[in-house]
C-alpha cells in the first residue's frame, strides 16, 4: 500500500510539515527510471528519489544522497529554485502533488504499470513529462468523486486497492449481508483514514507496507509515513535484488549440474561400447595370426577367435590392401582408441566431480538469507553469471571459462583474423586443428602463471570440434604462443603462418557442453 491513496493521505500532510519553505536545489537522474529531487531550507536538506519503473514504483526518501560524478543528467531545469508551499494527493487516486509558491506543480503519478512525473511551471504552461511515452499524462487531473453503490460498497471506494478487500474477506465480508458489508467497509475506511499503526508484512511472499494487519506481519510501525518509507523501500529493493540473484545462481547451478551429469553419462556409454566390442588390437592380432590362411585380394576371412573362447569370427578386409597393411592400420587405430579411452575416463571423473560440486553449492544456498552474504558467497565460488554473460555479449567470439582461464573461439574466417590479430596478446596460447580449416582458439594468459595442461587439452578439443575434423575419432591440434603466429601480407582471411608449434592429439568435443 506504499502507493495507495490512503497511505498518500498520510504522507502528504507529513511532507507539507517537513518541506514547507524548502527550495528545490537540484533535479537529476543517474539511473534508468529514476528522478531525484534535492531540496534545502539553507540549514537542512531533504531528498525525494522517485523510482518510476513498471517493475517497482515507489517514493524513496533517503536522509542523504550522493550524486555520482558520471552517468548523471540534469532534468527539469524550470523546477530549480521553486519553493514548496504544500503537498497534497489527488482524491481517491495515486497521484502526489507538490505545489510551489508560484503555483508551479510537480506530480508524481505512482501507477504501477505506468508511473510518471509531470512538471508545470505554471497552470497555463505546457507539461514536461519524465516518461515522454505517456503523452496522456500531460492532461493529468483529479478524477470526479466516485458515486455510492449500495449494492457493492467496495465500488464506492475505488482507491482501496488489493489489501483492504483481503482484510475484509478475512473478517467475514463474503458471508455478511448487505447491511453488514456496508458497515465492515465503513469501519475499514475509517481505519485507513486514521491508522493507529503501519505494518511491514509479507503477502504471498512479497514484502508489503500496509495500513492493516494482514499476512505475516514482520514489524508494527508507528504511523509516521516518512519513517515508514525510509525503512520499507531500501528493505524491499534489497530483498528483490537478493531474490533475483538467488534465482539466477540456482538456475545456473542446476543447469551446470544437469549438463555435467548428461556429459558424464554419454562418456560412460561410449566407454562401455569400447570395452564390450572387439577392439582394433584384437582384430589386428587375429589377422597376423592367420596370415597364411588369407588369400590375396580377399575381402573377408573366417578365423578362430582365441579372444572369445575359440568362436568363429568373420574379419573384413580390403581387396586393394595387404593383410599386413590392414593390421598395421588397425594397430594405429588401437593406439588412438587407448588415448580416447583415457580421455573419456578423465571426462567422466571431471564431469561427475563438477555435478557433485554444483549439488553441494545448491545445498549451501538454502542457508544464505541476505544479499550481502549471497554476493560474498558468489565471489568466493566464482559464481557470477551476470559478469560472464556480459563478457560473452561484449566479445564477438565464443567465450568459455575453465579453471579461471578465458578461452576465446573464432566464429568465421574474418572473426579468426580479429581474434588473432587484435585480441590475442603475444604470450596468449594459440590453437588450431592441424592441416584443416577451423576456428582459431586463444587461451588468455595469467601473468606469471603457466597454463595447466588440462586447460590446454580442453581448449584443443574446442579447436578440433570447431574444425573440419569434428567427426574424426582423434584430431592433431597445433599449440603455440601467439607471438609465433603471423599473417603474410595479402593472405586470405583467417590464413596464418605458424613458426613454432607442438601438437597435441585429442578427441574432438565441446567439453563445456554449452551452446555459446
Amino acid at each position: 500500500m506504499h502507493n495507495n491513496y490512503y497511505f498518500l493521505r498520510q504522507l502528504a500532510p507529513a511532507l507539507t510539515q517537513q518541506l514547507a519553505g524548502f527550495t528545490v536545489a537540484t533535479c537529476f537522474s543517474q539511473e534508468k527510471d529514476e528522478l531525484v529531487v534535492g531540496l534545502t531550507n539553507g540549514t537542512a536538506e531533504f531528498w525525494v528519489k522517485a523510482q518510476l519503473s513498471a517493475g517497482f514504483t515507489a517514493l524513496a526518501l533517503p536522509e542523504t544522497f550522493h550524486r555520482a560524478r558520471t552517468n548523471s543528467v540534469d532534468l527539469l531545469p524550470g523546477l530549480l529554485g521553486k519553493t514548496v508551499a504544500e503537498v497534497s494527493v489527488f482524491p481517491h487516486d495515486r497521484v502526489l502533488r507538490l505545489r510551489f509558491s508560484d503555483d508551479a506543480t510537480l506530480l508524481f503519478k505512482l501507477y504501477g504499470p505506468r508511473p510518471n512525473a509531470v512538471f508545470r511551471s505554471s497552470p497555463e504552461a505546457g507539461a514536461e513529462l519524465f516518461h515522454q511515452r505517456y503523452l496522456a499524462d500531460a492532461d493529468l487531473a483529479p478524477a470526479p468523486e466516485p458515486a455510492p453503490d449500495p449494492l457493492n460498497p467496495l465500488r464506492s471506494f475505488p482507491a482501496l486497492g488489493d489489501v483492504p478487500p483481503r482484510y475484509l474477506r478475512a473478517h467475514g465480508y463474503d458471508a455478511a449481508n448487505p447491511a453488514q458489508r456496508q458497515q465492515l467497509v465503513q469501519q475499514v475506511v475509517a481505519q485507513l483514514e486514521n491508522p493507529a499503526h503501519f505494518y511491514l508484512t509479507a503477502i504471498e511472499g512479497k514484502t508489503r507496507l500496509t495500513l492493516l494487519p494482514i499476512g505475516e506481519v514482520e514489524q508494527t510501525l508507528p504511523p509516521d509515513p516518512v519513517a515508514a518509507l525510509r525503512l520499507f523501500v531500501p528493505l524491499t529493493l534489497g530483498r528483490r535484488a537478493y531474490e533475483t540473484e538467488l534465482r539466477q545462481v540456482r538456475q545456473e547451478l542446476e543447469k551446470r549440474a544437469e549438463e555435467a551429469t548428461v556429459s558424464a553419462s554419454q562418456a560412460r556409454t561410449r566407454l562401455y561400447a569400447l570395452e564390450h566390442t572387439a577392439g582394433y588390437r584384437q582384430t589386428a592380432d587375429l589377422i597376423m595370426a592367420n596370415l597364411t590362411q588369407i588369400p590375396a585380394g580377399a575381402t573377408q576371412v573366417e578365423v578362430v577367435d582365441f579372444y572369445q573362447n575359440d568362436q568363429r569370427r568373420t574379419l573384413k578386409l580390403k581387396a586393394t590392401e595387404t593383410p599386413q597393411r590392414t593390421a598395421q592400420n588397425l594397430y594405429r587405430k588401437a593406439k588412438n582408441q587407448k588415448i580416447e579411452t583415457e580421455q573419456l575416463q578423465e571426462r567422466v571423473e571431471r564431469r561427475e566431480t563438477e555435478a557433485l560440486w554444483c549439488l553441494e553449492r545448491l545445498e549451501e544456498l538454502a542457508s544464505i538469507t541476505d544479499l550481502r552474504s549471497l554476493r560474498t558467497w558468489r565471489k568466493t565460488h566464482d559464481l557470477q553469471p551476470e559478469t560472464k554473460a556480459k563478457e560473452a555479449a561484449e566479445l564477438p567470439f565464443k567465450v568459455f571459462t575453465d579453471s579461471g582461464y578465458t578461452i576465446l573461439v573464432g566464429r568465421n574466417a574474418q572473426n579468426n583474423d580479429l581474434l588473432t590479430q587484435r585480441y590475442a596478446h603475444k604470450d596468449d596460447l594459440w590453437l588450431h586443428a592441424k592441416d584443416v580449416t577451423g576456428s582459431h582458439v586463444v587461451i588468455k594468459q595469467k601473468p606469471g602463471q603457466t597454463t595447466p595442461e588440462p586447460v590446454v587439452e580442453r581448449a584443443a578439443q574446442l579447436a578440433a570440434w570447431y574444425s573440419r575434423r569434428k567427426n574424426d575419432s582423434l584430431c592433431p591440434v597445433t599449440v603455440t604462443p601467439k607471438k609465433f603466429v603471423r599473417k603474410r601480407k595479402g593472405a586470405v582471411a583467417g590464413q596464418v603462418v605458424v613458426e613454432r608449434e607442438r601438437v597435441v592429439l585429442v578427441v574432438p568435443a565441446n567439453p563445456f557442453e554449452r551452446v555459446q
